[in-house]
């Protein structure tokens, strides 16, 4: 239930900072921080909006001053919640920031719940709620190709597209009742083959923005490429390389890797979540078996492999073994150490892994690390058909809700198709419409909204 109280948090990552920044929303923020704000210029009668104020806070119970800030005001309803704002720019200090949070709710605000300011601005109809969704995309971008997805949803871009087709669908929605109004003029088979077009052609542009999601979901979430082989096998020399730091150790001694090593890489836009692995082999050590374990459980959940072999030593049976247990398609075989005499041809890796993407690198000198970055991308962006779409989705709920609509539209063309009665037509029509709504934030539940904004961190 929407609380019409006053919010307080704070609004900037946790830690040391040279600022941070105190944000309160609701109808008494401007009186409660005048209970501890100081300045010459600052009187709540004639406080200008959108203006800075220099002064000092103090603590109310002793007069004691505790910081040198700049306060701003934002009058309702040009806010970002479309409630009055007051944000003081402090010192970015944990304890001066947790202090003046305190003073706020000692004033009469109360602490935010996660993504209860956005909340505020969704409920409060200042944004819809795919632009909600889109601030912590915004937020969580990895890449810029992920930033500009998120700001097109911010910016409204999806909304409009829905609503466009929002539209449509009234139109024909509007004409169907018409016809359950005035049965004397009925839905004849002309008029019903016209209304069949126009949602065939509303069911296009809905499947174009589903078809979408697979290349919107990379741009946001990437995928997870594992890199695999044998101990010694120059595995952390790859992530290495891809990285261009030493974040793993490297070293002659096998076995150096025992646990999970996590990076993100930005390959032409989409972020590579890479895991360097355990090396695969028969042990009896304890802690290397549970790394050999966990091995197994990420190339089970991979969307990519990397199989790393030395180039200057032959192919062992611990190399076949671990081949064997590859279960996804999506396999490039690096063989390193291009820059020494090589023992593994090509050709004998094509017979034993009969695939196209066989690259020989050195790591030690970036040679072919280039063509690796090419070769990851061009399996990641294989059998996308969604380039015909200028507006991506990138978030499952969204996907889920224009499916939905789209198979209320299918019975609707059914239905017209077996000119069946304009009132069970309609009926799909009004499902269709519902669907749309839960997309926008029109017809969705409490349950789900609380569900969207618990994302969020406090203070956003």
């Amino acid at each position: 239930m929407y609380q019409q109280d006053t919010i307080s948090a704070i609004a900037t990552p946790p830690g040391r900072g040279g600022i941070g920044i105190i944000r309160l929303s609701g109808p008494h923020a401007l009186q409660i921080v005048s209970d501890f704000f100081r300045s010459a210029a600052f009187n709540t009668q004639s406080v200008k909006t959108h203006y800075l104020y220099h002064g000092i806070i103090f603590d109310p119970e002793d007069g004691q001053g505790l910081d040198e800030v700049l306060v701003s005001y934002m009058q309702a309803p040009s806010s970002y919640t479309g409630e009055d704002i007051v944000e003081i720019n402090c010192h970015g200090g944990p304890v001066v920031m947790q202090k003046l949070v305190d003073l706020t709710i000692k004033c009469g605000a109360r602490l935010a719940e996660p993504g209860e300011f956005t909340k505020r601005a969704f409920l409060n109809g200042r944004i819809d709620l795919t632009q909600a969704e889109a601030v912590i995309e915004l937020i969580d971008s990895k890449t810029d190709a992920a930033l500009k997805l998120a700001s097109c949803h911010l910016k409204g871009d999806l909304f409009k597209k829905v609503m466009d087709l929002k539209q449509d669908l009234l139109e024909i929605t509007s004409f169907i009742e018409a016809s359950i109004d005035f049965p004397e003029d009925g839905l004849d088979v002309d008029s019903a083959g016209d209304m069949e077009k126009k949602v065939h052609k509303i069911s296009e542009k809905i499947l174009l923005l589903i078809l979408s999601f697979d290349e919107g979901s990379l741009y946001r979430t990437g995928i997870q490429a594992v890199i695999i082989g044998k101990p010694n096998a120059v595995k952390s020399s790859i992530l290495n390389a891809l990285l261009n730091d030493k974040r793993a150790i490297v070293t002659s001694i096998p076995g150096t890797t025992r646990d999970i090593i996590h990076e993100t890489i930005n390959i032409k836009g989409i972020p590579v979540k890479l895991l360097d692995t355990a090396g695969l082999h028969q042990s009896s050590n304890e802690i290397e078996k549970i790394g050999i374990d966990i091995t197994l459980s990420k190339i089970a959940e991979a969307d990519l492999v990397l199989l790393v072999l030395d180039g200057s030593r032959k192919i062992d049976n611990n190399d076949l073994s671990i081949i064997k247990k590859i279960t996804t398609e999506n396999i490039i075989t690096v063989i390193n150490k291009s820059d020494l005499p090589q023992v593994i041809s090509m050709h004998e890796i094509k017979n034993i892994l009969p695939v196209k993407n066989v690259l020989q690198v050195s790591a030690l000198y970036q040679h072919g690390v280039d063509e690796l970055k090419n070769r990851i991308y061009k399996i990641i962006r294989h059998d996308n058909h969604s380039a015909s779409s200028k507006i991506l989705i990138s978030n499952v709920r969204h996907k889920s809700a224009l499916e939905k609509t789209l198979a209320s539209l299918q019975l609707v063309q059914a239905g017209l198709q077996k000119k069946l009665s304009p009132e069970l037509v309609a009926v799909d029509l009004q499902a269709a419409l519902v669907s749309l709504g839960e997309l926008t934030g029109e017809t969705t539940t409490e349950d789900i909204l609380d569900a969207i904004f618990s994302k969020f961190c406090i203070g956003k």
